[in-house]
């Protein structure tokens, strides 16, 4: 029996506005999808085009970021991604926040400074649900608070009288008021020490398993958390997707040289760390407004072969596991080996 997806987004292309017309294209015909009641991984070096596609998914791209094309398809509705045109704005207003929220990464400057957290948290409901009443809005708030480690005091305050951590935490409790089919989470623990990151993603994984939410898309570079908490990963470079599957397939047996070259750079908070030679990768992620041929990877890559710079690689399913490289293609079922693929 096949599982059900929850969201799919197909031929997802955004770009940057650039001088004198060369836009840089920072997400690349990205399809992607989230079955029902599962947390996916996205991850990728620095640049690669993870938020830009988060905030394509979330439909709050603004200029200088615009949309080209793309289109999600999410609890039966079908809604074109695209930014260009003056209705796009009224056309995703309705879905932003109930159908897919952004719980987005700059904390510090999410939260108006001139309404106490109270006045917020209403605003944000009313504006879809304008009979709700304001007791029960705090209420849930409150509740989120709770599952958050914070007191009920914090939605009488501004704020500039919350801390970094809390401001995270608040805008987590704001970005899931509604109870939004998809959570879109782009670095939610950056700012947390490691209990608030605790409570957070229980707080995630709780609403998940109770169906208030159906599904998260969790943005991080912290790779150790994401092998924790997500069910599949999605590993991104250079604006395209290059493997996704589920997250023990990845984390034990990458496909595409990236995936493992990523992992032995990420230091492994666990016992096996004091035997593990943490390695990185050699080069640097390309220049998106020129993005080499091929495989976007092969100029780092150490199994690179003339047909990697010669022609992109389509996509191969290995039972449920999507992997785009040449290599994996000549080698099926074998894990890269990560000490070849770094030295």
């Amino acid at each position: 029996m096949s599982e059900k997806i929850l969201m799919r987004a197909t031929n997802v292309t955004a770009v940057y506005a650039g001088e004198e017309g060369a836009d840089v294209p920072a997400v690349d015909n990205v399809t992607l999808e989230v079955p029902e009641g599962e947390i996916l991984g996205l991850a990728g070096e620095s640049g690669c085009g993870k938020s830009t596609l988060g905030n394509a998914l979330a439909m709050i791209a603004n200029p200088p970021l615009y949309v080209l094309g793309g289109q999600m398809e999410i609890d039966g509705q079908s809604i074109g991604l695209t930014t260009l045109g003056k209705s796009a704005n009224a056309r995703h207003r309705p879905y932003r926040g109930q159908v897919v929220s952004m719980l987005p990464q700059g904390a510090m400057n999410a939260i108006s400074p001139t309404l106490r957290i109270r006045r917020l948290v209403c605003d944000v409901v009313h504006a879809h649900h304008k009979d709700m009443p304001r007791s029960e809005i705090l209420d849930r708030a409150s509740d989120r608070l709770d599952m958050l480690g914070m007191p009920k005091r914090v939605l009488d305050q501004y704020a500039h009288q919350l801390s970094g951590g809390m401001k995270q935490r608040m805008v987590t409790v704001i970005s899931t008021l509604l109870d939004p089919h998809l959570l879109i989470a782009d670095e939610p623990t950056s700012a947390l020490d490691v209990s608030s990151q605790k409570q957070l993603i229980e707080m995630l994984l709780a609403m998940v398993e109770a169906k208030i939410m159906r599904g998260v898309i969790f943005i991080t570079h912290d790779l150790p958390v994401l092998s924790m908490v997500t069910d599949r990963l999605a590993i991104m470079y250079a604006g395209k997707i290059v493997e996704t599957g589920r997250t023990e397939d990845l984390v034990h047996q990458a496909r595409h040289p990236y995936t493992s070259a990523l992992l032995a750079a990420v230091l492994d908070p666990t016992e096996a760390t004091r035997t593990k030679h943490v390695l990185g990768i050699p080069g640097a992620p390309p220049n998106l407004g020129h993005p080499p041929t091929g495989c976007r990877f092969h100029p780092r890559c150490a199994f690179v072969k003339p047909r990697c710079s010669a022609a992109e690689p389509a996509f191969r399913d290995e039972d449920g596991h999507l992997v785009a490289c040449w290599w994996a293609e000549a080698n099926p079922g074998v894990t890269v080996p990560v000490e070849v693929n770094l030295a």
